[in-house]
């Protein structure tokens, strides 16, 4: 498909439909806007997808972590967790997703996490993002709220640090990078959506047809905020074992029925996390329907967010067949940084393998944590 065919393109966003959407592992709800139907599903169903959880269904237990950690920061959108291991170095905070699932994606387990990953391959002190989900009094926090927190963490820890944003957690990175350069020394961004129109993906079409109006109705029904585990059940029952395998880069043989892995993976699956409705809707809005972050109008902290600032050493991670994030919507953030040091690496495999992957995770993430731990 030409990307100037005006025709071609249309095509293209009235073929995709529900049944496509629902394979979507982040932000779910926009999805099935695709169809262009939206509006006709009837207020019930809308309501069971989108209320608040009754009393009546408990939420499953949150995924314990895989490495050993401790809190050592609780903010209003997070805790603050150190997996350090005593020795001195640079500072590596991990901004995980703040998106449909836990923070958990970034140690699921042994061999399948990016932690571990970073951990024996160099780095010694290393942080992570654990957002909390969403309650009723957080349903107007912003995306500032959460740039604000992020600056907290980071001033605990001690800037300068080595700044690593996993897929939604990748663009709050970039914008955080750009709005206070001083403070990260380098920065990697992995399987985030930057320059939203430069290819099309399930998500970014479904942003286009949209009406915000029902971001705004969806927050009501969730008492100001958009419920997990409610927009979960469009596409749960998409993710079946092979979808695991895939994920986790196993073969059959290596991930038995009973096996703990299959446990764990199965608990992140479940273990949903709500948003605040205004920050969903800034997201949708900024980032998917208006492109604000790659052209410069996004704001962040009172001042726009201009991507020239980011002088730092970059490293991109993509995946090549990358269902939510097209590589091309995170590799031309080349063309829009200030710095020319931008180290970039496609690896085989789909979203999820980015960071739960066994084979991606021994080959680019020991790769990005030795290039951390060079000067520079």
């Amino acid at each position: 498909m030409s990307d100037h065919d005006p025709n071609e393109r249309a095509s293209c966003r009235q073929e995709l439909g529900i049944g496509a959407a629902a394979g979507l592992l982040s932000w779910p709800f926009i999805a099935a806007a695709a169809a262009g139907d939206m509006l006709a599903v009837q207020a019930g169903q809308m309501a069971r997808l989108l209320s608040p959880l009754g009393s009546d269904e408990e939420r499953p237990p949150k995924l314990d972590w895989s490495a050993p950690n401790r809190v050592v920061l609780e903010l209003s959108t997070m805790d603050l967790r150190d997996f350090s291991d005593g020795r001195p170095g640079v500072p590596t905070l991990v901004c995980a997703p703040f998106s449909l699932h836990g923070a958990t994606i970034a140690d699921l387990a042994p061999g399948h996490s990016v932690v571990e990953a970073l951990a024996l391959n160099g780095a010694s002190r290393i942080f992570v993002t654990d957002w909390r989900s969403a309650t009723p009094d957080m349903r107007l926090f912003t995306i500032d709220t959460y740039l604000a927190d992020l600056n907290v963490a980071v001033d605990e820890i001690g800037a300068p640090v080595d700044l690593v944003g996993l897929c939604q957690g990748g663009w709050l990175s970039l914008a955080y990078a750009a709005r206070f350069p001083d403070k990260v020394r380098k920065l990697v961004i992995a399987g985030a959506p930057i320059d939203t129109e430069a290819a099309e993906s399930v998500l970014s079409v479904a942003a286009h047809v949209l009406p915000l109006v029902m971001l705004d109705e969806v927050a009501r029904l969730g008492d100001g905020r958009v419920i997990g585990r409610r927009a979960a059940d469009l596409w749960a029952t998409t993710l079946q074992s092979g979808d695991a395998l895939t994920a986790l880069q196993l073969s059959p043989e290596e991930y038995g029925p009973q096996d703990e892995l299959q446990v764990r993976f199965r608990r992140w699956v479940e273990g949903t996390v709500d948003l605040p409705g205004v920050f969903y809707h800034q997201t949708v809005q900024w980032l998917f329907k208006e492109n604000r972050l790659a052209e410069g109008r996004f704001m962040a902290l009172g001042h726009p967010v201009d991507l020239a600032r980011v002088r730092q050493p970059l490293f991109l991670l993509a995946a090549q067949d990358d269902e939510i994030v097209p590589p091309a919507q995170l590799f031309a953030l080349r063309g829009l940084v200030g710095t020319q040091d931008v180290q970039s690496v496609m690896e085989p495999g789909r979203h999820l393998s980015l960071f739960f992957g066994a084979r991606t995770l021994r080959r680019a993430w020991s790769r990005i944590a030795r290039w951390l731990a060079q000067d520079g």
